[in-house]
């Protein structure tokens, strides 16, 4: 065994997307690893449309979303520990970035991860939204609009309802993002996403192009008014938006839990409590004349006829049958219609659909959500946030015990609000992720000093919900040190990590310099040490988790072994040591831990050959598998 060089290369999304197609159909490939088109159309048959005119979308721009989509990320995840609660041991977060540049970060540690994204994009209705002026933003664009770094790079400006391409530009925006965030869905998973009439049409054809339009749920209509726009000069109050939602592959809203109050046992039926059901169909005698025939009453020979426009349900054997088994419920009176027994314990499923109208008491409208933030917050700061109320009917829908819930449209984190709720109520620990842009807040938006942008404020919501949480249950705990619910607080995950997006903690030699004797030689000083001077053990932890593919909540441990510091990861399964100065008594108390891997700084070594390769077979006779530097 080699000490391996860990790649601090960022992740590739054309060579992962190649490398599922690889999975797919191997035989396309040739031997220098290309893909053969013309194998790949004799594979699919007369499946492959190769004419020039074919149905689908196009728009200004589109080209340049998948430039966007391939540039790889060179950004890193920054910890803000002191912007945190429970850091070590919370398993949600917050990420406050660009989104694009923090959806390509998380590649591949959150690949096939998240049950459900929920996102409340910018409806485009001409300046709610930031955006670069020549569609292709990356980590410099974040950086100048930050205010992290100097430079005359391009700025974000909003989208004026008066340019030439006021449609094309929100499409832009969205269409990398969603790309991005399918590849982060679990096969199971849904997307969730709340838009108003101005493009949903538009919505709906890019997510047909990125999720196919096969895999289209269905467009939940919520009355977001709660009383008539008057101001409206077309007469018409438009007083709803949809959450349009669609799926990875194959999955299905959970739907609604059935009335049980509605199954009694008034006769002692020893199959247990029942209702009773319609027996009338929907065919008349002429389309279906089996299903037309008297119905005689064995007890009482008083026989009852259906209605020529319905028929019964179900053929005269299959009533006999029933009949037989007792499962018929005959009238006490000679006009009344006879009945069926449906048993609670056959029931296959104890859910009914969900219905595609929101049910506006259950989940509330923009109202509610204004009132909850002003009631947290102590001031209107947003406006027409979603109801705590709309959004846990969502997360109860789209995911279950445990589940990643993903909302990179945050806002004023109402996902977070709404995972931590049902999860007390449900006694579950459901996982939330919430990335949120720094956006300035406007002078006089907010009376707060501290709340210098939307992140800001949206990590001081999900802190007091969780100080009022704790307060709240504090106050409900019996002698017993159990809360209302019967779990202790240790057990309800109220806590959450903070990350900033952020320059890498390496310096990478960048591909875009310009061709100067200057630059270069500029560049060649920048990596001498290829490690940032600013850089803290903690942030390049958890720059290689990302790029080793381990989640950002991954239990993380330090430990002292033989005088030097040492990061235990996932229970041991990883140990990470980024000394600078290595030594042999060091490795072997590293090896004795018998980690699958390990990870040193190649500096520790200080060019020491011998050491190398000691560590290389010390390593190798304690069963680590992979011994990589960095």
């Amino acid at each position: 065994m080699e000490i391996e060089k860990l790649t601090l290369a960022p992740m590739s999304i054309p060579e992962a997307q190649q490398q599922r197609l690889k999975e797919l159909f191997p035989e396309v490939f040739t031997e220098g690893g290309k893909v053969d088109w013309d194998r790949l159309r004799l594979t699919l048959g007369e499946q492959v449309d190769v004419g020039k005119e074919r149905f689908g979308m196009n728009w200004p721009g589109k080209a340049d979303c998948f430039k966007t989509i391939q540039q790889p990320s060179i950004a890193t995840l920054a910890p803000a520990r002191e912007e945190s609660i429970d850091f070590d041991t919370t398993q949600n977060l917050f990420i406050e970035g660009d989104n694009l540049e923090v959806l390509k970060l998380l590649q591949k540690s959150y690949l096939g991860k998240i049950k459900m994204i929920y996102i409340d994009p910018p409806y485009n209705t001409g300046n709610d939204f930031i955006y670069p002026d020549n569609y292709s933003e990356n980590l410099q664009t974040y950086l100048e609009y930050t205010g992290q770094v100097d430079g005359e790079g391009r700025k974000f400006n909003t989208n004026a309802e008066t340019d030439g391409r006021f449609h094309s530009k929100w499409m832009n925006m969205m269409y990398p993002r969603l790309f991005l965030s399918k590849n982060l869905m679990k096969e199971d998973g849904l997307v969730f996403i709340s838009i108003n009439d101005g493009e949903v049409n538009n919505l709906r054809m890019i997510c047909n192009e990125i999720f196919g339009e096969e895999c289209f749920v269905t467009a939940l209509i919520w009355k977001s008014r709660q009383n008539v726009d008057s101001r409206a000069q077309s007469g018409v109050s438009i007083d709803h938006e949809y959450i349009v939602i669609y799926c990875k592959s194959i999955s299905r809203l959970k739907g609604k839990e059935i009335d049980k109050n509605k199954y009694s046992n008034p006769d002692n039926d020893t199959r247990g409590p029942w209702m009773s059901n319609n027996m009338l169909g929907l065919a008349t005698r002429a389309q279906r004349p089996n299903l037309h025939y008297d119905l005689t009453d064995p007890e009482t020979g008083i026989m009852y006829s259906c209605p020529e426009s319905s028929g019964w349900r179900y053929s005269k054997e299959a009533m006999d049958q029933k009949i037989k088994d007792k499962r018929i419920i005959f009238p006490k009176k000679i006009d009344g219609r006879p009945r069926e027994k449906i048993f609670l314990n056959e029931l296959s499923s104890t859910q009914t659909n969900f219905s595609s109208l929101l049910d506006e008491d259950l989940v509330g409208h923009t109202l509610n959500g204004t009132r909850e933030v002003r009631d947290i917050l102590g001031e209107n700061i947003f406006s027409f946030p979603k109801p705590v109320s709309l959004l846990k009917v969502l997360v109860e829908q789209g995911s279950a015990e445990d589940d990643i819930v993903l909302d990179f449209f945050a806002g004023s984190s109402t996902i977070a609000h709404a995972v931590i709720k049902l999860n007390l109520e449900n006694q579950q620990r459901r996982r939330f992720i919430c990335v949120q842009l720094p956006e300035p807040i406007e002078t006089g938006q907010s009376s707060n000093k501290d709340f210098k942008t939307i992140s800001d404020v949206s990590k001081e919501r999900i802190r007091r919900v969780i100080a009022h949480v704790r307060k709240e249950q504090n106050e409900k705990q019996t002698e017993a040190k159990k809360t209302l619910f019967g779990t202790d607080l240790k057990d309800i995950d109220l806590g959450f990590k903070v990350f900033k997006l952020n320059q890498s903690n390496f310096n990478l030699w960048k591909t875009d310099t310009e061709k100067s004797a200057e630059s270069i030689i500029k560049q060649l000083e920048l990596n001498i040490s290829h490690i940032s001077r600013d850089a803290s053990q903690e942030a390049i932890l958890f720059e290689l988790l990302l790029k080793s593919g381990f989640e950002l909540t991954t239990l993380v441990s330090k430990e002292a072994i033989a005088g030097k510091s040492v990061f235990s990861v996932a229970e041991g399964e990883l140990f990470v040591c980024l000394e600078k100065e290595l030594t042999l008594e060091l490795i072997k108390g590293i090896a004795e831990k018998r980690p699958s891997r390990v990870i040193c700084l190649d500096q520790g070594f200080q060019n020491n050959d011998q050491l190398k390769t000691n560590a290389v077979q010390i390593m190798k006779s304690k069963g680590v598998i992979k011994f990589q530097t960095v």
